[in-house]
């Protein structure tokens, strides 16, 4: 039977042990793998499956679009019911909420009882996206919250690679039985939440003690609930436009590329290279603090997203075709580190500058500007390109969006 987490200051823990055997680091991950493995699963599958059972492109959307909606709707109320009923208590209805209902959708493909269920598992991912985001500043001594964080990110990222194809590759050969069925999953990880029972209590005590890491330092908790959603509305900024123009890329560059092949490939070397941003740059922040790793991020987001402008006219014409192609590739490339990085380093500020005591309202702030961004890119950009800027235009603008955004990546840098 598992224990709860110790109420001592996170920082008494040494570099000597390795991070996954601190009290709840293997939990957090292994309940944050099973939780995000369920919806890139269905991402992708559940709207394919509608077109399936005769809903429209469009109209089949709003299925994910319902789902984000409901999340981003519980994300901003999480910071209360936390206060009410305790971070375990949310961690398992979250789990239980995202996975029981799966296996719904085998009942029929109808989009009116495909959002209905979507609606249920959107509840259960703004709970566990805002709850185990705050778990990570509360698992790992300070000293490591970068690779805490980075590893948190690689719980994440490896689903995303590995589930969204496997999902859409399922439902497209006719056996999206097994994609509901194995979208069931984070039920399985219920019972590990009961090492956080005692993380409520522990994030008292060691938001008023400690030493603290001169990059990923727990600020004292010297603001109220309106002070740590100010101070970590700078660092969600930032992020919600690099999420922004990742969204658009995603969502819009397989539309754009004749060839098929290539915008698969484009859209995988931008996902492995952003989990190993996002990995990497915690570690990193570790060893050199975010001052100038973060605008860093953010111009190499910038660079990138002008690479993917350029290449596309010509990413599919003949022999010239070549060298836009790998300019293609290289853009993607360089985008994705520093997407990746940018998620990683966005994280840490929040929570530096809001203090252990307020983590879970700015970890509902960070993931509602990440969610929200990745749905304006989603969207927006597409209503930009049709403006006559086409989307070589509008990534572009993105691009510019994103470097114009460096100022603020600097002050984020610094305790709000």
């Amino acid at each position: 039977m598992a224990e709860s987490m110790p109420a001592v200051p996170r920082e008494q823990s040494g570099r000597s042990r390795p991070l996954w055997r601190e009290p709840g680091v293997w939990q957090l991950l292994t309940v944050t793998a099973l939780g995000f493995t369920s919806f890139f699963l269905t991402l992708g599958s559940v709207p394919l499956w509608a077109v399936r059972g005769g809903a429209s492109d469009a109209s089949a959307g709003s299925v994910t679009a319902v789902m984000l909606g409901f999340t981003v709707l519980i994300q901003t109320m999480v910071p209360a019911l936390q206060r009410r009923v305790g971070s375990a208590t949310l961690l398992a209805l979250g789990l239980l909420a995202l996975g029981a209902p799966a296996p719904f959708y085998l009942l029929g493909d109808h989009l009116p009882g495909l959002i209905a269920v979507s609606a249920i598992r959107g509840v259960g991912f703004g709970l566990l996206t805002v709850v185990a985001a705050r778990l990570v500043s509360q698992v790992a001594p300070s000293n490591r919250q970068g690779k805490a964080v980075g590893l948190y990110g690689l719980a994440i990222a490896v689903p995303n690679l590995l589930a969204v194809p496997a999902g859409a590759a399922l439902t497209s050969s006719n056996h999206f039985f097994w994609v509901a069925v194995l979208a069931a999953c984070p039920v399985l990880a219920i019972p590990l939440v009961r090492v956080f029972r005692g993380s409520d209590s522990t994030a008292v005590s060691s938001g008023e003690s400690g030493k603290a890491s001169p990059h990923t330092s727990r600020a004292p908790a010297r603001h109220g609930v309106a002070g740590a959603v100010r101070v970590a509305i700078v660092p969600s900024v930032v992020l919600l436009v690099v999420t922004l123009s990742g969204g658009g890329l995603v969502t819009f560059l397989p539309i754009a590329l004749s060839d098929g092949q290539l915008a698969s490939i484009t859209l995988l070397v931008f996902g492995i290279t952003g989990t190993l941003g996002r990995w990497q740059a915690g570690m990193i922040n570790d060893r050199i603090g975010m001052r100038l790793l973060l605008p860093a991020a953010l111009v190499a987001s910038a660079l990138g997203l002008a690479a993917v402008a350029a290449a596309l006219p010509g990413s599919g014409d003949g022999n010239a075709g070549t060298i836009w192609t790998v300019a293609m590739l290289a853009g993607a490339a360089i985008f994705g580190a520093g997407y990746g990085a940018t998620q990683n380093l966005t994280q840490i500020a929040v929570f530096a500058r809001a203090g252990e005591r307020h983590a879970v309202t700015a970890s509902a702030v960070w993931n509602i500007f990440f969610d929200a961004g990745t749905a304006i890119g989603s969207y927006g950009v597409g209503l930009v390109a049709a403006t006559g800027l086409h989307l070589t235009g509008t990534f572009v603008v993105c691009a510019v969006l994103v470097a114009a955004a460096v100022p603020a990546a600097i002050a984020a840098g610094t305790r709000g």
